[in-house]
């Protein structure tokens, strides 16, 4: 068993991303790239989260603005915010943080923001574009899985992967960026949800399976193919002894008996997490330089 370590490629590419910034921005006399972020409300993980894409922003020299508005925030309210940052030409790219509040429609604001300044790649355009395969912003998390793959050089060609979870955020993109032809592609996808009949069956058949249920430790020894690659995209904070915060995290595998069975595995924490940090940060980095066209 090899582990896939997110955090080891997600830190070679963050001091790529940085002396990027100082040599080809900073020292020709260039702004740095600026990275913002609505967060709407006081979730826990989403408060966290948004530290995190801050603390990145440092390591690599970006700017970093935080919006922060009350739960109670009308939808109006945080539209006028996201045309104000659409319209602001000191930020090349931005999110809001979901899940956002009931009474506010996701699906409204992510369709309000600027194609060209959707770092988090889940405006339709984006989402189009990728599906032609026309160069786009892609979403963090399967963008985060693409690049470890291909870190590792795992190969994907011919193979069958499996995909557990039909999320618009990671498995339904993912099951198109592995099936479409490019480098990291050409893969046979089979995509699965709750409704999948056999599906311990159909997941022992992976050559790659890719596992984003939301279920603490779904996946078992049984269900994992001789050799497989493993990728766990699940995190659950559990009760433990053994830490002096009194939980630990783990994922939608389980990683003592998978481990034992398959080829290349990610760890949780330390595995999808960090991938997914610096693909944001990546897309940033694009929007700055004006990569695409819209």
């Amino acid at each position: 068993m090899n582990l896939l370590d997110g955090k080891l490629i997600s830190d070679r590419i963050k001091a790529e991303i940085a002396a990027e910034v100082k040599t080809k921005m900073l020292d020709a006399g260039k702004v740095a790239p600026h990275l913002a972020a609505i967060l709407v409300g006081e979730d826990p993980a989403s408060q966290t989260y948004v530290a995190s894409k801050e603390k990145d922003c440092k390591e690599v020299g970006f700017i970093s603005s935080v919006y922060k508005y009350p739960a109670n925030l009308s939808q109006e309210k945080l539209l006028e915010a996201i045309r104000f940052l659409n319209n602001d030409p000191e930020i090349d790219g931005f999110i809001v943080q979901l899940p956002l509040p009931k009474h506010i429609d996701e699906h409204t604001i992510i369709e309000s923001i600027d194609p060209a300044k959707d770092v988090d790649g889940f405006h339709p355009v984006n989402v189009g574009r990728m599906v032609l395969n026309i160069p786009s912003y892609l979403p963090a998390t399967p963008y985060g899985i693409i690049t470890l793959l291909e870190s590792y050089k795992i190969e994907t060609a011919g193979k069958h992967c499996v995909i557990l979870g039909r999320s618009n955020i990671v498995g339904t993109p993912v099951s198109i960026l592995l099936s479409r032809k490019s480098k990291t592609g050409n893969a046979t996808v089979t995509l699965c949800n709750s409704h999948t009949p056999n599906l311990q069956a159909i997941a022992a058949t992976a050559d790659i399976l890719i596992v984003a249920m939301g279920k603490k430790e779904f996946v078992t020894a049984e269900m994992v193919k001789k050799d497989a690659v493993v990728i766990d995209v699940g995190i659950h904070r559990v009760p433990s002894e053994e830490t002096k915060s009194g939980y630990k995290l783990t994922g939608d595998v389980n990683f003592i008996d998978v481990a034992k069975k398959c080829s290349y595995i990610t760890p949780v924490p330390g595995g999808i997490g960090p991938m997914t940090r610096v693909s944001l940060l990546l897309n940033t980095l694009k929007a700055a330089k004006k990569e695409f066209k819209f």
